[in-house]
């Protein structure tokens, strides 16, 4: 049974209600205006003397909350930084979370920012700020991150994190030491997210060794799911484009090439490490940081796990297959799987022309175009000779042994599956025309042709721009090839400009109308 709030409330609550009820948000004026009637003070004693009655916490913080978000509400916050302080060490998780947002915006609002800082480092705020991280509910560990990061936004407050003396990563290190699984995961979320802020604090983590607590978890973990989520924290690290210079100089990228080659690790985690190296090795940066050889080594390892698998259907064949695809994504990378010793270009062509497996024909498909340059700038798409002519003869030996015998017949009947494995189609063949050799096989096959100038055989706006995309750079290589004195592969450079001109999606005039039925009446 609900019970009614004492009566000397009811003014404020009423007023907090009307306030926090607000659709979108209060403005400095509204602000002012009802803080002018119920100052901080006030409400900040109702917080705190009445909130075990039924309804308060939750529409006073409401309301407060409102308030912060303003920039008057937010100017006032200097002046009450030791409720802040209190509330980050409250008992409520509500408060708790209210605090942690006050200092979001205590920062992000506020003109003078030097001036929040040193309030910050005056209440010594920011481990309070860990603790909440650690120990929050979801909604207090979101806010208290959010918090951080906005700490972390600048030199002065990098220095809060990271100061001369070294103590607080030390603190960070120590918090981590002593918590659960859950808030160890989630120091580790936020050592991510202070690396991914900009490369000055990436270099403040790296030297204060805070990426050894990714390798400690994943070494030291006996839970998968656990393990599992320190991977997915330890790939969006790797997605900042200044991972590499980094990552490439820790014990990492050999950790995760065990884990690759370990069958005693669970599948999934070894799909992760996978994709893991290969996006760290996706980056032009990964060749100028470390030896090649540390790049031969995840080739390897994927390719025995590759070897393993065989013809088996799975997920972790899929997560290789992009692995490899990741890797294939720069010159570099490219050149050195098609030269690799390692049958892993192989593996790649194969698995692009396998019609009995979907997931993996799709994988192999887009692994196949990144290889040949679908992620590369124009002039970098073609490889150096020994490359290219493992390139061909490879698709060639694949044809050999298919029904189909000609690289062509592989590629149509790639064309004629379901949407999605033609938009890997697309995407292949767009790159693969730049190769003088195979844009004589494909234009000379009439219904390869037919099938990409087919403005409405795609419904879907990705498989429209995919196919004119396709299109474009046929008539590309084409127009800029000796071909065009053959009648024949003239008339289909002509054609091939028709659709390019006619642009990735139906013309007006080619949709349906709806046109009135006129029928005489039915007499019974």
């Amino acid at each position: 049974m609900e019970v009614d709030p004492p009566a000397e409330l009811a003014p404020i609550l009423e007023a907090a209600s009307e306030f926090a009820s607000y659709p979108g948000l209060q403005n400095d004026a509204s602000a002012k205006e009802f803080l002018d009637r119920f100052p901080l003070h006030e409400l900040f004693g109702v917080l705190q003397s009445k909130a075990d009655v039924p309804g308060v916490e939750d529409t006073i913080v409401s309301c407060l909350d409102k308030i912060f978000r303003t920039k008057y509400g937010a100017s006032l916050l200097p002046s009450y930084a030791p409720f802040i302080q209190a509330g980050l060490q409250a008992n409520s998780q509500t408060v708790r979370c209210l605090a942690c947002k006050a200092v979001s915006y205590l920062l992000d609002i506020t003109t003078d920012r030097v001036a929040a800082l040193q309030v910050i480092v005056a209440h010594n705020i920011y481990p309070l700020l860990l603790g909440c991280l650690v120990d929050g509910d979801e909604k207090t560990s979101a806010a208290s991150l959010e918090a951080i990061q906005s700490i972390a936004q600048s030199p002065e407050g990098i220095n809060i994190i990271f100061p001369a003396n070294g103590e607080e990563p030390l603190l960070i290190k120590n918090i981590a030491a002593q918590s659960s699984s859950l808030g160890r995961i989630r120091i580790l979320a936020l050592v991510a997210k202070l690396f991914s802020l900009s490369t000055s604090m990436a270099t403040a983590v790296y030297n204060s060794n805070l990426l050894n607590l990714f390798e400690i978890e994943i070494k030291n973990g006996h839970d998968v799911l656990t393990i599992l989520s320190a991977l997915e924290l330890l790939y969006e690290l790797v997605e900042s484009p200044h991972s590499s210079m980094f990552f490439l100089r820790t014990t990492l990228l050999q950790l995760l090439i065990n884990m690759i080659r370990d069958s005693s690790v669970d599948s999934i985690l070894r799909s992760r490490a996978a994709l893991i190296s290969g996006r760290v090795l996706s980056s032009s940066v990964a060749y100028t940081a470390v030896d090649i050889s540390s790049v031969t080594a995840v080739v390897v390892a994927i390719d025995e796990r590759l070897q393993i698998l065989g013809s088996q259907k799975s997920d972790e064949t899929e997560s290789a297959l992009e692995a490899l695809g990741l890797i294939g994504a720069t010159s570099q990378g490219a050149t050195l799987l098609l030269k690799s010793s390692t049958s892993v270009a192989r593996h790649v062509v194969e698995a692009a022309f396998d019609h009995h497996s979907r997931g993996k024909q799709l994988a192999g498909l887009h692994a196949l175009a990144s290889i040949c340059g679908a992620d590369r700038p124009e002039d970098s798409i073609v490889l150096d000779d020994a490359a290219e002519e493992s390139l061909r003869r490879l698709i060639y030996t694949i044809a050999a042994n298919a029904p189909k015998f000609k690289p062509s017949g592989l590629i149509l009947s790639t064309l004629r599956q379901e949407p999605e494995i033609r938009l890997a189609g697309y995407r292949l063949v767009s790159v693969l025309a730049v190769r003088h050799w195979f844009l004589v096989e494909i234009c000379s096959n009439q219904e390869i042709i037919t099938i990409v100038t087919d403005a409405k055989i795609e419904t879907e706006k990705n498989g429209m721009d995919a196919r004119h995309q396709c299109c474009v750079s046929i008539s590309k290589a084409l127009s800029s090839s000796n071909l065009l004195q053959d009648a024949t592969f003239a008339g289909i450079a002509v054609k091939l400009q028709e659709a390019v001109r006619s642009g990735p999606y139906r013309a007006k005039d080619q949709h349906l109308e709806a046109h009135p039925v006129v029928m005489t009446a039915e007499r019974f």
